[in-house]
Order: C-alpha cells, then sequence, then structure tokens
C-alpha cells in the first residue's frame, strides 16, 4: 500500500516547491491538493467538517495546477494530484489542456481526484445547481477525456456541446475505461477519482467514466471496498484496473495494517496546512508508517 499526503496549499502555508522534495526524499508517494475557486460569503451549506465556522485555510487555496507545477518541477518520481478537484466550477475544454500538459510535462505523474462540490453558495456562482452538479461533473469529464484522448474530439450533452476540435498535448500516461460493444479501451487519460460516499450513486459515475474511488470518511470500509469492486466488476470493469484511495487519514499502526489487509491500493496521510516548521514535524511523526 502506498502512502501519501495531501495538504492544503494557501498563500500562508509552506511553498508546495519545497515541500515536494522533502517528501519524495522520505519516500511517501504523492502529494494532493485542493481546491476552492473561493468562498461566498453566505452560508446555504455548513462546514464538511462538521464545525461552526469554516476554517480559514477554504478560503486561501491555491490553484491546484499552478501549485502541482512548482512540485513537479521540484521532483522526478512524486506523483501530484489534485485532491479534490471541483469539475462543475471548471471550464472543461481550459482543465482539460491544463490537466494534460502537467501530465506531459511531468512524466506522466498526475492524478485527477474530483468531487462532485458541497458548497451550495460557491457551485450557484458557477451557475450550476446542487441537484444538477452530478450530470455537470459527468459531461465536463466526457468532454475533458474526449479531448485527452481523441485526435478529433467531439461531445454533446445537455451541459457541454463540443463540437469537432483538436487539442495537443495529449497526457502521457494511458488508462482503460468502458467502450464499443460492452467492452474496455485504453486511450490516452489522466487517472480520474472521484471522491464520495458508499453508494450505487457514486459507484456508478465510477464505473462509467473514472479510474478509482475516493472514500469519504474511514468507517464502513471493510464492508464497501469488497462491495465496490464487486459491482464494478459486475459492471463490466475490471477490478484490478480501479484504485481504492482512502484520503486525510490521521494514521495509526492498527489502521494502515487493516486498510492494506481489505485492499486499500493508497493512503493519503493529512498534513497541516500550516508552515515548515510544523510540516517538519508531522513528516517525523508519519516516518514509522512509509513502507
Amino acid at each position: 500500500m502506498d502512502i501519501g499526503v495531501t495538504v492544503f496549499q494557501t498563500d500562508l502555508s509552506w511553498h508546495p516547491g519545497e515541500l515536494a522534495p522533502e517528501l519524495e526524499r522520505r519516500g511517501f508517494a504523492s502529494l494532493w491538493i485542493p481546491e476552492h475557486t473561493h468562498i461566498p460569503t453566505s452560508r446555504l451549506t455548513p462546514p464538511p467538517t462538521g464545525d461552526d465556522v469554516l476554517d480559514e485555510m477554504y478560503k486561501r487555496t491555491l490553484d491546484p495546477f499552478v501549485a502541482l507545477a512548482y512540485a513537479a518541477a521540484a521532483t522526478e518520481t512524486l506523483r501530484i494530484g489534485t485532491g479534490i478537484l471541483l469539475p462543475a466550477q471548471r471550464d472543461p475544454i481550459i482543465t482539460a489542456k491544463e490537466a494534460a500538459t502537467l501530465d506531459h510535462l511531468s512524466g506522466g505523474r498526475l492524478d485527477l481526484g474530483i468531487g462532485f462540490g458541497w458548497n451550495e453558495d460557491e457551485l450557484a456562482h458557477h451557475g450550476v445547481t446542487m441537484k444538477q452538479r452530478r450530470r455537470v461533473v459527468e459531461e465536463r469529464m466526457g468532454a475533458m477525456q474526449a479531448l485527452w484522448a481523441d485526435e478529433v474530439a467531439e461531445y454533446h450533452g445537455d451541459f457541454v456541446d463540443l463540437g469537432p476540435s483538436w487539442a495537443w498535448p495529449k497526457p502521457v500516461q494511458r488508462v482503460t475505461r468502458p467502450g464499443g460493444a460492452g467492452g474496455q479501451v485504453t486511450r490516452p487519460g489522466v487517472p480520474v477519482l472521484l471522491g464520495g460516499m458508499a453508494s450505487p450513486t457514486v459507484f456508478g459515475h465510477v464505473q462509467r467514466y473514472c479510474d478509482g474511488w475516493i472514500p469519504i470518511g474511514g468507517a464502513g470500509l471493510t464492508e464497501a471496498v469488497p462491495r465496490f469492486r464487486a459491482e464494478v466488476e459486475a459492471a463490466g470493469r475490471d477490478p484490478a484496473t480501479l484504485r481504492v484511495t482512502t484520503f486525510g487519514t490521521l494514521p495509526t499502526p492498527e489502521k494502515l495494517a487493516h486498510y492494506a489487509a481489505i485492499g486499500i491500493d493508497e493512503c493519503v496521510l493529512r498534513l497541516p496546512s500550516a508552515g515548515r516548521d510544523e510540516i517538519l514535524r508531522t513528516l517525523d511523526d508519519y516516518a514509522p508508517y512509509l513502507p
């Protein structure tokens, strides 16, 4: 089981170009960075942490592609990932170009962790309702994946209408997803992992257009992971080609041993959104958990 880290990179936290080589030197597999385009001062949706007040770091997040570019430039083998990117709040053509460019320049090290979005006000400022967001994400990801894979790409849906278009660079990586006549095809693409609760809705989205699942929370995984793999296999996907990555974990030896035993592919540990000294202390605490 790989061990990575995730951190809210902000204008106040340790620079990603300095953090990333420290992670690589210590043997961590990956660095994942979340995003929020902005945080409206109104509050229709309570904070996802359960706190009464939304933490300051949500208001100060760096653009993930720019931050990850610094991380990639400062390392050679460290995988980089968005965790979580919000496609419902992004133009799919521009986002496809950003992701493909970063995968190209990093030598094929990018993972795209995505989510539907929890902040109703934030979504509304992008012209998307809570009810629409899952359909919007699926269509925008479909357009992005066409731009990554096809020499002449097009996509037509209710929320995206992309006429025949050229787009390069293509991602370095290749992914295997459902193809025509019920089969699977391998094409250029960035691996896409969907964050969400264990549910038929989330599993259905993963089956149709993703390459893995990021469970929300660590409870219930003993039952949920085998159910996830059984459902994707029943839908015609090879479970071996789909990853399960836990996210924001606060580790203990028992927890990591359990995750490995139930087939978790990668455990992403939580770093504080803080300066150099505090993050280095946390990395020292995590050292015993590295393989």
